[in-house]
């Protein structure tokens, strides 16, 4: 099994992997991302993401994808894990341990104060093997969203203010 950060070439693979991660949280229509998509966004001059990819057997069968934060309250950078997946054949090998400690150590080596990211409330083998890391909930605090004809509109309110 190897770990390594995403390339180009890595892109259909990803999108696999993306689309395997919304079956799994039973979203499977939800995708619009396209390789062109990845592309432009993850691999140009100033990435929006980054990746790493987990190979076994020849195969990419893990993705990691993750973004910088920042904390006003830390005064330091985080990073946002945005998907963790592993294809369920593969699971139960240490592939998704070893994606989040590669992710980690990116952390560590940039002076991160934190590594945080979303789980859904029912998944509870991710719930169970990220306690089983050392990450706690953050109970108090919950994700907003604003998205689709929401987003425009809000965006449109600034043009009222004075």
């Amino acid at each position: 099994m190897q770990i390594r950060p995403a390339t180009p070439e890595d892109a259909p693979e990803m999108l696999a992997l993306i689309r395997g991660l919304a079956e799994y949280e039973r979203e499977p229509h939800a995708v619009e991302t396209t390789e062109a998509d990845l592309l432009r966004d993850g691999f140009g001059p100033s990435p929006f993401f980054h990746a790493f990819v987990a190979i076994d057997e020849n195969q990419t069968v893990g993705l990691a994808l993750y973004f910088y934060n920042w904390s006003t309250w830390r005064g330091c950078p985080g990073i946002h894990l945005e998907d963790l997946f592993v294809q369920p054949a593969f699971r139960g090998r240490g592939i998704g341990k070893a994606l989040l400690a590669a992710v980690a150590a990116v952390a560590v080596e940039n002076g991160c104060a934190r590594l945080q990211w979303d789980v859904l409330e029912w998944n509870q083998p991710a719930i169970d093997f990220y306690h089983s890391v050392g990450a706690k909930f953050l109970d108090q605090w919950r994700t907003m969203r604003v998205t689709d004809e929401a987003l425009p509109n809000l965006a449109a309110s600034s043009e009222r203010l004075p």
